[in-house]
C-alpha cells in the first residue's frame, strides 16, 4: 500500500484539519474536530446535517456551504459517525427552524442518526436516501444502499432550506427527490482503507464489477471487461426500467476517486446517448469525481427526474468547496 499519510491514526484529524484551513472561508471546524460547519450560518431557517464514514469526500465535508449543507459529521474511514458527533453539530447549527437529517441507507448511520436525534431533542426531521438500483440488499444494508444521488437531495432540499422552505417541507421534498433518483455503479478495482493495507476485495486484472456499493460491496455480479458503451448501456438501462419516467432528468457520472475525468466524460458521452435512445430528455447534467471510494477505479451513473420546481431548486446559487455555480 502506498498512501499520502503520516500514520492511520492521525489521517482523519489531519485532513480534516487540512480541509477547514484550506476553505476557511466557508467552513471551520466544530467543537472538539467532531464536524465540519458553515463558518456563516444562517438564523431563522431549516439546518441540514449530513455525515458518514471518511473515504467518500467530498461527500459530504465538501457540501458545507451556501445552499446545500449546514453540517457533516464525518466518521472514520467507511465508519458511521457516531451519535456525540451528531448531537453537537445539531446543537452548533440549529437555527431555531428545525434541523433535517439526511442520511444514506447503511445500518451503521441509520441507527446512529436515529439515536442522536433522539438525544438532542428539539424539531429534528430526518430523510433516507436509497437511490442504488444494484441490489435490494447489500451487505450493510437493509433496502437499496444511498449512494451518489445523496448528494442530488442535499443541493435541492439545501437550496429550498435557502429560500425560507420550513421543515416538514424540506423534508416531505427531501423524499420526493430520493424518489425520483436512481443510481448504479460499476468497479475496476478495489479500493484500500489504509488501516486494513490491502485490497477491499480482490478483482482480475480482466474483471469488473457491476453494481458495486460504495464500500466496495459486491454487486449484480463480476464479468470480464466491457468496452465504455457496454457498460453505459447496462447501467443506464437498468437505471431507467427502474425509474420510469421519462421527463427532463439530471445526468449525473460520478468518480470513485481512481477514475481520470477523460474517462468519466467519455462515459457521459456514452450514458446520454443511450439514455436519450430510451426516451430520456437530459436537461441538466454533471460530471466529476463526487461520492468517491477512496482510491477505486469506476463511476457510477444517476439520473433525477426534474420537474419546473425541482430545476429552479437545482440552478438556485450554491457556494460550497465542492459546487459553486451562480455567485
Amino acid at each position: 500500500m502506498k498512501k499520502l499519510i503520516n500514520g492511520t491514526d492521525t489521517l482523519l484529524a489531519e485532513s480534516l484539519a487540512g480541509f477547514a484551513s484550506a476553505h476557511a472561508d466557508l467552513v471551520c471546524l466544530g467543537e472538539e474536530s467532531k464536524f465540519i460547519r458553515r463558518k456563516f450560518g444562517s438564523r431563522g431557517k431549516v439546518s441540514l446535517i449530513s455525515g458518514g464514514g471518511s473515504g467518500h469526500e467530498p461527500l459530504h465535508s465538501g457540501f458545507v456551504g451556501h445552499g446545500m449543507l449546514d453540517a457533516a459529521c464525518p466518521g472514520q474511514v467507511f465508519t458511521s459517525p457516531t451519535p456525540d458527533q451528531m448531537v453537537a453539530a445539531v446543537r452548533s447549527v440549529d437555527g431555531g427552524a428545525g434541523v433535517l437529517l439526511i442520511v444514506k441507507n447503511y445500518e451503521g448511520d441509520v441507527m446512529n442518526f436515529e439515536m442522536a436525534a433522539e438525544m438532542a431533542g428539539g424539531s429534528i426531521a430526518q430523510v433516507l436516501t436509497t437511490d442504488d438500483v444494484a441490489v435490494q440488499d447489500s451487505l450493510f444494508t437493509t433496502g437499496r444502499r444511498g449512494v451518489a444521488g445523496t448528494m442530488i437531495v442535499e443541493k435541492i432540499v439545501g437550496a429550498a432550506a435557502e429560500l425560507g422552505m420550513d421543515l416538514p417541507a424540506c423534508q416531505a421534498l427531501g423524499e420526493r427527490v430520493n424518489k425520483a433518483t436512481r443510481s448504479m455503479g460499476v468497479a475496476l478495482t478495489s479500493c484500500t482503507v489504509p488501516a486494513a493495507g490491502k485490497p477491499t476485495f480482490d478483482i482480475g486484472p480482466d474483471e469488473m464489477e457491476i453494481g458495486v456499493g460504495i464500500h466496495g460491496e459486491p454487486g449484480r455480479r463480476r464479468i470480464k471487461l466491457q468496452p465504455a458503451r457496454a457498460i453505459a448501456d447496462e447501467m443506464v438501462s437498468a437505471i431507467v426500467g427502474d425509474l420510469g419516467a421519462r421527463e427532463p432528468c439530471l445526468l449525473l457520472v460520478n468518480g470513485f476517486g481512481g477514475t481520470p475525468a477523460m474517462e468519466l466524460y467519455l462515459m457521459y458521452h456514452n450514458a446520454r446517448r443511450i439514455a436519450e435512445q430510451q426516451g430520456v430528455v437530459i436537461s441538466r447534467s454533471l460530471v466529476g469525481s463526487f461520492v468517491t471510494s477512496l482510491d477505486m477505479a469506476g463511476c457510477s451513473i444517476t439520473l433525477a427526474s426534474l420537474d419546473d420546481e425541482l430545476t429552479r431548486l437545482w440552478d438556485a446559487p450554491v457556494h460550497t468547496p465542492a459546487l459553486r455555480w451562480g455567485m
